[in-house]
């Protein structure tokens, strides 16, 4: 029965979607297009202090009863007790993104702590680890963006196996062993990656970006890192960087699965206690938004222009969170529902694909319009993105296209909540932006409630076609021959 069992279990990790394996590359905060996120981590406002057993009300989309404490540690706790399958799943999240890094020329420490934290730890070495997460069937993944870093865990909720890859995941937590050897390993496969990247006219774009619309704050820094800061790491700069970020009280744990609350109590502290109590760092600074927007032309030998155009607009917990993805849905999030593919590529053929997206961070994220076209064509798409900008800032969504983006947002809300894992990202986002426990009950209520003069408000207020920053990669011919 119990062989049946491990085997049960074993074929559901390889059939769930799983983000198998530890990353090497980048791996931006999840984009708002169309709806809650397009892949894994989402906002609101945090309401008064949460302490021990707080729960929320039953959600009737795939979550229910969400409970939150601190644990003794100082660790903030999110729980989802579901007993339908023999599977635990559970992410340890700090504030130790790239936004962290010293300053531009540390840039790429960050990603490098958390990348070798699973390289050999505790009583594992690199080889050793692997080997006890493979003989449980369990799976470690990570995960690293501007404001977060940690480590996410499935595994049987059998003590046996439970127990052995819960201690493999406090010991990546607690006892990383930042080996020379694997350092310089690993710089040489960033560094190596970074030269590749750089080829590229989507990476180029974006990097440029980046800098643009977030010059002097932490966010401007590239997440993978810059080669002269990767080449100068020491082990000493990694240790430093773990003992300032990786601490208690920086740390959101989220658990999902087969365990009750007393079980995820002592979970959760197992994980952390062996963690310096430490303090959160401080909230980054406020992004400045500049009043007039810059344009940059990069030249590329390419055969098709990219193009990149936007401004900060959006926090995690901001108060027009819900007017702005509605709005986005319909601007260039909602494919060919929106405004702009339907200018662009259906009634011009510029481009096969081209967006607006949203990206909700910490500080002010980005609000960006994106596409591809023939070089020739640069100018044109340009102009055409521009004036359906301007329209919609002039002339609001209409009934039927706001009709049409609550239907898709609120229909397809529930598929973003129907496995285990996708349940985990939701906790641990909420954890981390210290949003309501109820912000996913109260997702579809508040999509609803959105009015055209809402979406109106919210985008006349952030989007403002003057401040708007833009790349072009590749770019008209005719203008890099004058």
């Amino acid at each position: 029965m119990r062989a049946e069992r491990l085997l049960f279990a074993i074929a559901l990790l390889l059939a769930l979607p799983v983000w198998a394996g530890l990353d090497h590359g980048s791996s931006a905060s999840p984009a708002i297009h169309g709806g809650l996120s397009e892949t894994k981590r989402m906002p609101g406002a945090e309401g008064p202090a949460q302490t021990r057993g707080e729960k929320a009300p039953p959600f009737q989309g795939g979550v229910a009863h969400i409970q939150h404490w601190v644990s003794a540690s100082g660790a903030r706790v999110y729980f989802v007790e579901n007993r339908d399958l023999p599977m635990l799943d559970v992410s340890v999240t700090f504030d130790a993104g790239s936004a962290r890094d010293p300053s531009s020329t540390a840039a790429g420490l960050a990603r490098m702590t958390r990348q070798l934290m699973s390289l050999g730890a505790g009583p594992w070495s690199e080889q050793a680890l692997a080997e006890a997460l493979a003989d449980v069937g369990a799976v470690l993944s990570g995960h690293f963006d501007a404001d977060r870093a940690g480590f996410s865990l499935r595994t049987l909720s059998h003590p046996r196996e439970r127990e052995r890859a819960l201690a493999v995941l406090r010991a990546v937590l607690a006892e990383p062993h930042f080996t020379p050897a694997v350092l310089a390993r690993e710089k040489a496969r960033a560094v190596a990656g970074l030269r590749e990247a750089a080829t590229r006219p989507d990476y180029l774009g974006e990097k440029a970006f980046q800098a643009a619309i977030y010059a002097g704050h932490p966010y401007a820094q590239e997440e993978s890192g810059e080669i002269e800061a990767i080449e100068r790491l020491t082990v000493d700069d990694l240790r430093g960087f773990h003992q300032r970020y990786y601490v208690a009280r920086n740390a959101t744990v989220a658990i999902m699965g087969d365990i009750d609350r007393t079980g995820a109590e002592a979970l959760a502290e197992f994980l952390t206690a062996a963690l310096p109590a430490g303090e959160a760092p401080p909230p980054l600074p406020e992004v400045r938004v500049a009043a007039t927007g810059t344009a940059q032309v990069i030249p590329h030998h390419a055969t098709q222009s990219h193009l990149f155009v936007g401004l900060p607009a959006i926090k995690r917990d901001d108060p027009d969170f819900f007017p702005l993805v509605v709005g986005n849905y319909i601007l260039g999030g909602g494919g060919f529902d929106s405004r702009i593919v339907g200018e662009i590529r259906v009634r011009r053929g510029l481009a096969y694909s081209a967006y607006s997206m949203l990206q909700p961070m910490q500080a002010l994220g980005p609000f960006r319009m994106g596409l591809q076209t023939r070089r020739e064509a640069t100018d044109e798409a340009l102009e055409v993105v521009r004036q359906t900008l301007e329209a919609f800032l002039r002339e609001g969504p209409t009934e039927a296209e706001l009709r049409q983006a609550k239907d898709f947002l609120t229909g397809s809300f529930p598929l973003r909540l129907d496995s285990n894992r996708k349940i985990l990202d939701q906790l641990a986002l909420l954890g981390f932006y210290r949003l309501p426990l109820d912000w996913l009950a109260q997702y579809p209520a508040r999509v609803e409630a959105v009015t055209r003069e809402d979406i109106l408000r919210a985008f006349r207020a952030r989007i403002r076609p003057e401040a708007l920053h833009t790349v072009v990669v590749g770019g008209q011919p005719e203008a890099q021959s004058k």
